[in-house]
């Protein structure tokens, strides 16, 4: 028979519970530092929220020149209100795929050309698929000058989710700026789109002013999910410690003396003793 040696096993229990009390702590540790970093991340959204919401309520400025559009980006310049004035060049629209609150259908990116020959791409709005042929919505299709008012939005390169724009076939799932300046062979294009406001074409297609600015605030729930899964594994080294301390501060040991005609019983860690008489 094999004999196991009782002195190894306190030495491999002690070991296993350092590594536990050391996998704790760190786990405490990164699991706050994640608390943290979310209560950043929630700070940081509600500033931009309050930038864009000033931006999209604003009295509408100039379109930016061709001369400050490399400088055009998405932190300083997305959703400001701006207007332009032009020539719809109609022939060239492009149909681009949506999802609307009023159904499946298209959005109508239409290029407009400045009277200095600079052309910037207007999303004038939604058309449901059976308005999708230009020839349906002729009113909605202006020859002469026209005003527009909306939000500047920045490019949307490579396609939708999961889906790649084709030029080739006429399949549009992003407002790919450059993408379709080339396909439709425009030169001087703004690298960035407006999304016209609800201002009514005429003969009620396309419908404009359906930008959707919303941004996703959840940084406080995950804050404190990270803040709550801490507090969990703290308490639970709270209580094994606290268990341990208790075993320490209870443990007896026991041990038995033949004196004489006596039997004695003494459990150390306590005051008890039992004597008793043999036959």
């Amino acid at each position: 028979m094999n004999e196991r040696n009782p002195a190894k096993r306190p030495v491999r229990s002690a070991s296993l519970s350092l590594w536990l009390i050391i996998l704790s702590l760190l786990g405490i540790v990164v699991l706050s530092a994640l608390g943290a970093w979310q209560l950043e991340r929630r700070v940081w959204k509600l500033a931009l929220i309050d930038r864009i919401e000033q931006r999209i309520h604003a009295t509408p400025s100039a379109m930016p020149a061709p001369s400050a559009w490399p400088a055009i980006n998405t932190r300083d310049d997305e959703y400001r209100r701006i207007s332009v004035t032009g020539r719809f060049l109609n022939d060239r629209e492009t149909l681009v795929q949506a999802v609307t609150d009023y159904g499946g259908g298209f959005w109508v990116l239409t290029p407009l050309q400045t009277a200095d020959g600079a052309i910037v791409l207007v999303n004038r709005g939604f058309v449901p698929p059976d308005r999708r042929d230009p020839a349906t919505r002729r009113e909605g299709n202006p020859s002469g000058t026209v005003s527009v008012t909306g939000l500047l939005r920045m490019t949307e390169p490579e396609g939708g989710f999961l889906r790649k724009n084709d030029p080739h076939a006429g399949r549009w799932y992003s407002r790919d700026v450059a993408a379709i300046a080339a396909a439709r062979g425009l030169p001087r294009v703004a690298p960035f789109f407006i999304d016209a406001d609800r201002t009514p074409n005429p003969g009620g297609y396309p419908l404009g002013g359906l930008t959707v600015v919303k941004f996703p605030n959840n940084h406080l729930i995950y804050a404190l999910t990270w803040f709550g899964l801490a507090l969990m594994i703290a308490g639970r080294l709270w209580f094994v410690a606290r268990g341990g301390m208790n075993l320490r501060g209870s443990a007896r040991s026991d041990s038995i003396e033949v004196d004489g005609g006596h039997i004695c019983a003494r459990r150390t860690g306590t005051d008890a003793e039992t004597t008793v008489e043999s036959s």
